[in-house]
């Protein structure tokens, strides 16, 4: 990877005898697209080596032991119903090298497990699916609860066939952590990387600092988690730089945002170690790493007691985002009477604007969780571990989508 007059020159190669060529392409590259002045925040120069414990190497474990899981999880979905099932297992060990003509060298081990589970049910007018999935950069049996969840997928799945579909309209509604962080990761975490606003002045207008997004009890962190480790935790960034932890929100204010060094000498700010690529055929850019919302006061059962009219959603089995616009399909959903969830629902898709959405938080809850359960994708490289923390939330005036003309019951 090289930079040269501003320009960025990448080559991606597997034989040394391909050195020469792949280096003298990516400073052609370099001086092709550059036409001005390099710029790069400072950073110290480091010379070390991070291993990986024995218990957090995918490679001492067994691959007997992982299809065994695999089987034992197809199983359990088959024997809780009438149903398709899928069971997707992977794990990767990587050794990265990060060497610069600045002096640099730094080799860096890492281990990845991820599990998905998925329960599909049919009937003549319905296709439902219930999914879960762990991930962890930690141990094997981090994977393992998942065997006694796999029956209750299954029944999910066909119990859902059964629900009605939910009123397309506007409640309030309290989603879980799941739904809360993929709305803090999805719809907030993107803008706050900094490789968007340096081309593009309206949204440097619109994610200015200072500008209130949200409550005063309201705080979005993302990087080094004190005292943790989670699947978008490491030492150093792809371009050396230590990771850290970044306010984005402070008090509902935003008073920070994701850089690499690029990004941070262009904006005349410092660099937060947020430089990531997903393996040496790509070249790092801006990405968020660990996510989170701090929790808030509230016990969960406190978000719906008082509440008369509602939704309760959980889980999720699909979405999108657009910019500040997103839709996120709920994986559960129950209608909520008086306090209480009196039916379960299905096809409970959420939508808004992040921004109208943040400022709409009635309540947070007090259980904060975290999510490792996939990878984040950005500019075609998909699958990069991160983590995702929230507690439940309580929005009011949320749109739901649903079918037209429907009704509940009761």
């Amino acid at each position: 990877r090289v930079c040269q007059g501003g320009g960025w020159g990448f080559a991606s190669f597997d034989g040394y005898e391909t050195l020469a060529t792949a280096v003298t392409e990516a400073i052609a590259s370099a001086r092709w697209l550059g036409g001005g002045q390099t710029r790069l925040a400072a950073v110290p120069t480091v010379q070390t080596t991070v291993g990986l414990p024995a218990a957090h190497d995918p490679r001492t474990v067994p691959l007997a032991a992982k299809h065994a899981l695999c089987t034992d999880l197809d199983a359990g979905l088959r024997g809780g119903g009438e149903v398709k099932s899928r069971v997707s297992y992977r794990d990767c060990w990587r050794r990265v090298g990060l060497f610069t003509n600045e002096g640099t060298a730094i080799v860096q081990e890492f281990g990845d497990w991820e599990l998905q589970v998925a329960a599909t049910a049919r009937t003549l007018d319905t296709v439902q699916t219930a999914r879960e999935t762990v991930g962890s950069c930690r141990c094997f049996q981090e994977l393992l609860g998942m065997l006694t969840k796999a029956p209750a997928i299954a029944q999910r799945a066909v119990a859902a066939t059964r629900y009605p579909v939910v009123p397309a309209g506007t409640y309030t509604v309290v989603i879980d952590p799941i739904l809360a962080g993929l709305l803090v990761h999805e719809a907030f975490g993107h803008l706050s990387e900094a490789d968007a606003l340096v081309e593009n002045p309206e949204l440097q207008k619109t994610m200015r600092r200072g500008r209130r997004f949200g409550p005063p009890n309201l705080h979005i962190l993302d990087g080094a988690v004190p005292g943790e480790t989670h699947r978008g935790s490491y030492v150093y960034d792809d371009e050396g730089v230590p990771q850290q932890t970044t306010s984005l929100l402070q008090n509902g204010v935003l008073v920070g945002r994701l850089h690499n060094r690029e990004t941070a000498a262009r904006l005349g700010e410092a660099p937060t170690g947020n430089a990531r690529c997903l393996d040496y055929g790509y070249p790092p850019f801006v990405r968020m790493t660990n996510t989170w919302m701090a929790a808030g006061d509230v016990s969960p059962s406190d978000l719906v007691h008082d509440l008369k009219h509602g939704i309760c959603a959980g889980n999720w089995v699909g979405g999108t985002t657009n910019g500040e616009y997103f839709t996120f399909t709920a994986g559960e959903a129950w209608r909520i009477c008086n306090g209480q969830k009196v039916e379960p629902l299905r096809d409970v898709t959420l939508t808004g604007n992040v921004f109208q959405t943040l400022k709409q938080i009635e309540a947070i809850g007090d259980d904060l969780t975290w999510d490792e359960s996939g990878g984040c994708g950005k500019n075609g490289q998909d699958g990069l571990p991160v983590g995702c923390g929230a507690p439940s939330l309580r929005l009011r005036r949320v749109a739901i989508g649903g079918t037209q003309g429907a009704t509940l019951s009761g």
